[in-house]
């Protein structure tokens, strides 16, 4: 197996039911390999949402495979599959699933629970959380902050743990043209310094101008990969 290799879809399909009307995943296979971004465009309702949370090993598909660094995912134990996910993948959700009994720093710092050294996690905390605009607001709870800011809250939660890889379901959907241009830059950054690997969904087109593979899905089928350098 290609040790840049992290995650593989194996002709991954899903059916499901959105507002009592049939939808499906078509035959999809593609690799995700360390450091690089991946983007999935396509109108709402074209699948990109289903895609992601198979992809990130939050959903099974109903035919097709999932690896994970050349394992099965699904064929692991729950637990493994909860320590893969909660220390090596990052998640930003497009409903943010902040808890509201929860300070920001709360949000933010609750992936820590699967990482040893918390210490040097927590002084990101801060990092982050002054380059995305919400250090003030560490000790609020979710419900006196605005929606762009919980989805700034998302992002650094996603961030705290350096996983290997980030799936983000419309990380810029409620941001201003400024703070979306921070978050790429962001993205980008963490991909060229720390290999991080970024799976982006998104409706917006022309998001990233550093290199990436761009995916155009529509009514459940993934379109062929185009390498934008």
């Amino acid at each position: 197996m290609n040790m840049s290799v992290l995650i593989k879809a194996d002709g991954i399909s899903k059916r499901y039911t959105v507002n009592s009307h049939y939808m499906e995943l078509k035959p999809t296979s593609l690799t995700i390999e360390k450091g690089k971004i991946y983007v999935i465009e396509g109108q709402s309702g074209a699948g990109k949402s289903t895609l992601l949370s198979i992809l990130g090993g939050m959903e099974e598909p109903s035919m097709g495979k999932i690896y994970y660094k050349g394992n099965s995912f699904f064929d692991l134990s729950e637990e493994k599959q909860a320590e893969i996910r909660g220390k090596y993948y990052g998640f930003v959700f497009q409903s943010y699933q902040l808890i509201p009994e929860l300070t920001v720093q709360e949000n933010i710092e609750l992936p820590l629970k699967f990482v040893k050294n918390k210490k040097d996690n927590i002084h990101y905390t801060h990092e982050l959380a002054a380059y995305l605009g919400i250090h003030s607001q560490l000790h609020k709870h979710p419900e006196y902050l605005s929606g762009g800011e919980q989805q700034r809250v998302a992002i650094a939660r996603a961030l705290i743990t350096s996983p290997e890889i980030i799936f983000a379901d419309e990380p810029t959907g409620n941001l201003d043209t400024i703070t979306t241009k921070k978050i790429i830059k962001l993205f980008t950054e963490l991909c060229t310094e720390k290999s991080i690997s970024f799976v982006v969904v998104t409706h917006e087109k022309n998001l990233f101008d550093h290199p990436h593979t761009l995916f155009k899905m529509k009514n459940g089928v993934l379109g062929v990969a185009e390498e934008h350098v």
